[in-house]
């Protein structure tokens, strides 16, 4: 994240100290322009990876990054914005080198392509940069797919070009939830709970250049007239092999053994009365969040159909020992699970459901099978 006052000092740097207030920065033959595309990180903000722009001056020395993927975590209710969809990220700018360097400190790959503009674009795309640093425009309402640093980026080098940036990629052929899988296959609970609390729309397929790669092959594949948009893609820097292995708890081992734990101590009430807890309550946030968040991609979530509200109620009849209570809300929640299973079959994330439609089932029939509850 960089302060508006170094935003401030870009635009001291971009201009000239000859030129008026009025005078916008002259592009020179030695004046590049690069889209710089960052690999994935270890971190969950990290993990599908970042686009920035480059601005390189060989004549006057300037080299910055544009960077889309700003925050401020000190925002008030940042967390509770963020769920809503209503966190505003912004438009930061920083210099190449330290760019660079975060990244070989977090060793993430970094591609560079070099966009083959004329200099008539080359000029209105650093105008409209400045224009947007020293406006409100710096700032914008941030979706997981819709609006984030890579369709930002995406949009500022469209509006140049007669022909938008091909999407003919392998990943508009595939679905959303099956395009994010792809990038957690080493991060078991966050692909456990990014596919909990996405709902219909991350299964639908992929239309637009939302991810850092995707973004990049796509400008590999352009071209404007006969020309490539990109002439070649540059590694800047590989990442380089980690020495430590896979994490021993971050796996689905881990949670099967864990849900095997509860069906086996079912029989103990305080144990039974946990699982339904958790079940009940996290099934009645992924199915209220929807109403609340402006993020579509949590809208119309059918995973509660497993996880499902409906918990809550057999915790209920449970507790007040009504066994008949209770035994009809656990064949609504066979009857719920089923759907899914008939829904989401064919989904990529049922795999990753099962075992906890497994579990479910395994709890309920131990629980109905009580003489007394």
């Amino acid at each position: 994240m960089r302060s508006f006052t170094l935003s401030i000092l870009t635009l001291f740097l971009l201009f000239t100290s000859t030129s008026s207030a009025q005078t916008n920065l002259l592009v020179s033959e030695q004046t590049e322009v690069s889209l710089l595309t960052c690999g994935s990180g270890s971190q969950l903000h990290s993990l599908f990876g970042h686009t920035a722009l480059r601005i390189h001056n060989l004549q006057n020395g300037v080299d910055v990054v544009f960077n889309y993927g700003a925050f401020d975590f000190s925002t008030p209710n940042f967390y509770m914005k963020f769920v809503k969809g209503d966190m505003q990220y912004f438009v930061a700018t920083g210099s190449y080198d330290e760019f660079i360097q975060n990244y070989q400190y977090e060793n993430r790959t970094v591609y560079e392509q070099k966009l083959n503009l004329t200099p008539e674009q080359k000029q209105q795309l650093i105008n409209d940069l400045v224009a947007v640093l020293s406006s409100d425009q710096k700032f914008y309402t941030y979706k997981f797919i819709d609006r984030n640093c890579t369709t930002m980026v995406a949009e500022r080098i469209n509006s140049l070009l007669k022909t938008a940036i091909s999407t003919d990629i392998p990943d508009t052929k595939e679905d959303y939830r099956t395009i994010l899988n792809s990038y957690l296959a080493n991060s078991f609970y966050e692909k456990l709970g990014i596919n909990l609390i996405f709902g219909a729309k991350v299964d639908k397929q992929s239309d637009k250049l939302f991810l850092p790669l995707e973004l990049m092959d796509g400008v590999s594949k352009t071209k404007t007239g006969t020309i490539p948009l990109a002439s070649e893609t540059v590694t800047v820097y590989q990442q380089q092999p980690s020495e430590t292995s896979g994490s021993l708890w971050n796996n689905i081992y881990t949670f099967i053994a864990a849900l095997a734990l509860f069906v086996a101590f079912a029989h103990k009430k305080p144990v039974a009365i946990g699982y339904l807890a958790i079940m009940g309550l996290m099934g009645l946030f992924f199915a209220l969040v929807g109403f609340y968040s402006f993020h579509e991609e949590v809208s119309a979530n059918y995973n509660t159909l497993v996880i499902s509200p409906i918990f809550l109620i057999s915790l209920f009849f449970l507790i007040v020992k009504n066994k008949k209570g209770f035994q009809i809300s656990a064949y609504t929640c066979f009857v719920s699970m089923l759907a899914f299973i008939g829904y989401a079959f064919n989904k990529d994330h049922f795999l990753l459901m099962l075992p906890i439609i497994l579990a479910n089932t395994a709890l309920l029939v131990r629980l109905i099978r009580k003489e007394k509850l």
